[in-house]
């Protein structure tokens, strides 16, 4: 059975164009260099799951026309990554609860950042009607027919996750990976990983980096995310080998489990 991948944001925290930057990239009219923040939609038998509800979380669900969610799980807590959270009341009522995954790190964030998340109302105002669920590293699960198992990767000196899903993964956020979570790297069919840019950073893959550590896992196909405005798509494209690509907002991929 089939399975469909689909990149809502491919951008950095900063997003591109960024504010204020007359870069080659943010200046570029090419699509493929419009990034919002990074997030994707998995879709199977008519259920839709997002990894991530960045900022602009709103906007890529109505260009995408998401109008149900059956769960959300969450890497980490970043605003970059966490705070479009207010918008999945659009998928909830108080009488219909939607699951958030993630790790106890997380789940701890949401609850200190967004207390008044739970159900029902507040002075009549309908709020996100969210159920909370702590995911244990490397303990596979079922999430609404998905084969999801939760892969520790190190985004500076901060344990995210990243998530192994059915034979592909999703690898956002990383300058290293831990080498209990390469067991679960092999035999992939599509790795998604972070390229950030091309001089260094403390908590993010260069693309350089990333080339490498694509090559070291060996997937079939390896798509970079996470990537600022130091990138262009079509220059940059020619750097990378041919089972490797920059992915882009919009990219809709269809995966075998």
């Amino acid at each position: 059975m089939s399975y469909r991948l689909t990149f809502l944001g491919t951008g950095t925290s900063h997003g591109v164009p960024s504010i204020g930057c007359k870069c080659e990239t943010c200046m570029s009219n090419d699509p493929k260099d419009k990034r919002l923040r990074s997030s994707i939609l998995l879709q199977r038998n008519h259920v839709n799951i997002v990894i991530d509800t960045g900022p602009e979380f709103r906007i890529q669900c109505l260009r995408e026309n998401i109008d149900h969610l059956e769960s959300v799980i969450y890497t980490h807590a970043h605003a970059d990554h966490l705070n479009g959270i207010d918008d999945l009341r659009s998928f909830t009522s108080k009488d219909r609860t939607l699951p958030l995954y993630g790790d106890s790190k997380t789940i701890a964030e949401i609850i200190d950042r967004f207390s008044y998340i739970g159900n029902g109302t507040i002075n009549n105002t309908v709020i996100p009607n969210l159920s909370l669920n702590v995911l244990r590293p490397y303990v596979k699960g079922n999430i609404d027919g998905f084969d999801i198992t939760p892969l520790i990767i190190n985004h500076g000196k901060l344990e995210i996750y990243g998530y192994r899903i059915f034979n592909s993964a999703y690898l956002t956020d990383c300058n290293s990976i831990p080498k209990e979570s390469y067991k679960y790297l092999k035999n992939l069919d599509l790795l998604i990983l972070d390229a950030l840019q091309h001089h260094p950073h403390k908590t993010h893959f260069t693309l350089e980096e990333a080339i490498e550590v694509a090559k070291d896992i060996g997937a079939k196909k390896t798509l970079f995310t996470h990537i600022a405005h130091g990138i262009k798509n079509d220059r940059d494209s020619k750097l990378l080998d041919d089972n490797m690509a920059l992915s882009y907002d919009t990219l809709s991929i269809e995966l075998e489990e």
